[in-house]
């Protein structure tokens, strides 16, 4: 809810803990202080700030703050004087500057995407409670050695960036669980078959949107020279918190055919506004998302339902599918980076479909680091298993089961990352659970 200035000049707005405020704000209103008392969430996005005035510590209480699309060009060094602020948001900035020491002792939440950052600071190993960080869009040529301290980092993103190399450190963080890195000097290529043939875009009448995410819009359409139903994907074409639309495009052609994947049936050509568009199969209506996004308080875990509830036939299915298709992945050099809930659909039966590539990077599986990419992905799947078994109601599955179940989630998230196990081993520990139920 966007809040109205002349509410908060008149006082009506006392006593408040959240406040936003978009109105193309120059300066900041004095009269932000008269809620110092209650302040916890700020957002003042939208607006045209470019710095934070001496004053701002009045406001001592608060835990999340959101400046983007402002006209920063400086993190504000205020901030580390925050004891309670954990989430800081500058996205679509003019940030060139990070200064050293400039975070809160707090901070678990860092969103920097898409601005003109070329340097993080050494002071960002300090950050200890960071577990997601969105640095995507920016101009970073490499990581801090101090940044290998953030060992509770679950969830970064640092596609579209100058990053020359990957080091070796980052991979061994042993709560990381989900990572895009493509689009950056260092990124890898896979060789793969494009034949998809490309359609025109005249050939197509949109109905209605479907769906939207970061990187584009989905609307289903019908196919007039073949007279069917299908999904249109349009890319946006802008960065997004994730990394390229173009780098999602090659991916997910790349995936190949797999019953959990949405099949891609070609690419769009002579789009009315250029832009570039995959055509799908358009999923029943009767699939349903698993999970939702991570909130504020969850930061890195999905939230479901309150009255949603599985049992250990469907946790069983589920799983198998999302393990066989992340094997197929992963042979073929590809790293999901957002394997979540929130991004497969599934129906009544517990058939399931993965989707969203907009986080997929594309990896050498000859280097060193092969092995460790993938078993990062393996810790996202523990947190995706773990999640949808906290659904299923004690009476619905037996103890012994359980048990089963969360030995796998252990042995997904040992903290050695090389002492998971990987997809394929994922796959015969699961198919050996169906004499265990």
């Amino acid at each position: 809810m966007t809040h109205d200035l002349e509410d908060l000049k008149s006082g009506k707005l006392i006593g408040t803990k959240r406040l936003k405020l978009a109105c193309g704000l120059k300066e900041f209103p004095e009269e932000i202080y008269t809620l110092a008392d209650t302040l916890e969430i700020l957002d003042l996005s939208d607006n045209q700030f470019s710095e934070l005035p001496e004053n701002f510590i009045k406001l001592k209480h608060l835990k999340i703050l959101f400046f983007a699309r402002n006209n920063f060009t400086v993190f504000p060094p205020i901030l580390a004087k925050f004891k309670n602020l954990n989430m800081i948001g500058f996205k679509s900035n003019q940030l060139k500057t990070v200064p050293e020491n400039a975070f809160p002792p707090k901070l678990n939440w860092l969103i920097l995407t898409d601005n003109q950052i070329d340097k993080l600071p050494k002071s960002i190993g300090d950050a200890h409670l960071l577990q997601k960080c969105a640095l995507s869009g920016n101009r970073i040529e490499e990581l801090p050695d101090e940044m290998a301290k953030c060992t509770n980092l679950e969830l970064l993103r640092i596609s579209a960036n100058q990053l020359q190399a990957i080091p070796d450190w980052l991979f061994e963080l042993p709560k990381l669980s989900w990572i895009a890195f493509s689009g950056n000097p260092v990124s890898h290529h896979i060789q793969f078959e494009d034949d998809l043939t490309a359609f025109d875009w005249n050939e197509f009448e949109v109905e209605e949107l479907i769906g939207e995410g970061a990187s584009g819009f989905i609307s289903k359409a019908n196919w007039n020279t073949k007279n069917r139903p299908v999904a249109v994907k349009v890319f946006k074409g802008d960065v997004t918190s994730d990394g390229l639309p173009e780098d999602e495009m090659e991916v997910s052609i790349a995936a190949g055919s797999h019953q959990n994947l949405i099949p891609v049936l070609g690419k769009i050509k002579n789009h009315s506004e250029g832009k570039s568009a995959l055509i799908m199969e358009l999923i029943s209506t009767s699939y349903i998302n698993l999970g939702y996004p991570p909130s504020m308080e969850t930061c890195t875990r999905d939230v479901f339902e309150e009255d949603v509830t599985y049992n250990g036939d469907e946790l069983l299915k589920m799983a198998k599918g999302m393990a066989s298709v992340c094997a197929q992945l992963h042979a073929k050099g590809i790293n999901h980076g957002d394997l979540y809930a929130h991004n497969i659909l599934i129906d009544e039966k517990a058939e399931s479909f993965l989707g969203d590539f907009g986080a997929a990077s594309f990896y050498n599986k000859e280097s060193n680091l092969a092995a460790k990419i993938e078993r990062v992905e393996v810790r996202a799947f523990g947190c995706l298993i773990e999640d949808i078994l906290g659904l299923i109601p004690e009476h619905k599955i037996s103890i012994d089961w359980r048990k089963e179940w969360q030995a796998l989630i252990v042995a997904c998230s040992l903290p050695n990352v090389q002492s998971r196990p990987n997809f394929e081993e994922i796959e015969k520990k699961l198919a050996q659970f169906e004499y265990k139920k």
